[in-house]
């Protein structure tokens, strides 16, 4: 039986290129295609794909969300992370979110045949560049409250945050996740108590670090 694969990143380029690539692997196949965050969820609802091979920074959902709520509802799946970002922020939120793998882009080539079999095989891959970086994150001493609040944002309070990141109003908000201005107020003063941040610039400026949204 093949392995059963969903590509998802927001450059059709590399989608293509990705696809020709898997089409060459024994027992291997892409059964589907996704440019955002939501496509990918949707697509994993409809195909059941084995493995999700996940950009990060993507416009709507970013992968790290993506890949926590396809996770929560297809525990089954394997996702692997394909990202540029070579950082120990994007890694860690990556591995939290319940990624088996991490790729980056350079070497994606090189490396994804064996990436997939690995995490087939119930274990984790990481890129052997970023693998000290694994190691350094979960060494991390907590100094840094703001990141180390960030993983445990609830969804509702992550959408509010990318939204005011994107420089939202109060209003604006309400409207897109129809409710209250009051609600959105109440999400915000949560989201800034749990990072401990107290201004719009301090929170878009974590929000771009985190990959929630990109410039």
């Amino acid at each position: 039986m093949k392995t059963r694969i969903l590509l998802v990143d927001d450059h059709k380029i590399l989608r293509e290129g990705i696809c020709s690539l898997v089409s060459s692997y024994p027992n291997m196949e892409v059964v589907g295609e996704a440019s955002d965050g939501n496509s990918a969820m949707r697509l994993v609802d409809e195909l059941t794909p084995d493995v999700v091979i996940m950009d990060i920074s993507m416009p709507d959902i970013n992968g790290i969300d993506a890949t926590r709520n396809i996770l929560a509802n297809h525990p089954a799946t394997k996702v692997i992370a394909l990202s540029m970002h070579y950082d120990k922020q994007f890694v860690s939120a990556m591995f939290r979110a319940g990624a088996s793998g991490y790729l980056l882009k350079d070497g994606a080539f090189d490396e994804l045949e064996q990436a997939i079999r690995i995490v087939m095989d119930n274990k984790t891959y990481v890129n052997p560049q970023i693998a000290g970086l694994l190691v350094e994150s979960l060494s991390d001493q907590p100094s840094d409250t703001g990141r180390q609040s960030f993983s445990f944002l609830t969804d509702r309070e992550r959408e509010v945050l990318k939204l005011i990141a994107e420089g939202n109003s109060t209003k604006q908000i309400a409207n897109t996740l129809d409710v209250s201005s009051k609600t959105v107020e109440s999400h915000r003063r949560q989201v800034m108590g749990k990072l401990n941040i107290r201004n719009v610039a301090a929170l878009t400026k974590l929000a771009i670090k985190e990959g929630l949204i990109t410039i």
